[in-house]
């Protein structure tokens, strides 16, 4: 009978994560987050959205964030981070009062002054 050598079978161990990389690329998504709401911001208030619309936009904006934070990290977060979730849904809500201030502040600059 032939036993198994338990220290090459690393199946039953979990992934181990560096705490300081998973911090660093969290907060290049928090960073990113915001700048695109900021840039969303002062695109949809130049456009003119009012109401429901700018909205809508601010949620495809980062829905489009989510899908190129997922192609920078070649469709692989696994590597990158502790769960998809981090990547697609983490910091949705974050920057939407920026997203709001500067949609507010560029519509007021172009449509009334």
């Amino acid at each position: 009978m032939a036993t198994q050598d338990k220290r090459s079978d690393t199946s039953d161990f979990p992934e181990i994560i560096n705490t300081d990389n998973l911090q660093s690329n969290m907060k290049s998504i928090y960073y990113s987050r915001t700048f695109l709401s900021i840039i969303g911001g002062v695109i949809a208030g130049i456009w003119g959205f009012t109401g429901f619309t700018g909205f809508v936009f601010y949620f495809v904006v980062m829905l489009a964030a989510s899908f190129g934070l997922a192609a920078k990290a070649k469709f692989s977060a696994d590597s990158y981070f502790d769960s998809w979730n981090r990547v697609l849904l983490d910091g949705i809500l974050g920057g939407l009062m920026s997203f709001v201030l500067f949609w507010t502040f560029a519509y007021d600059i172009v449509h009334i002054f």
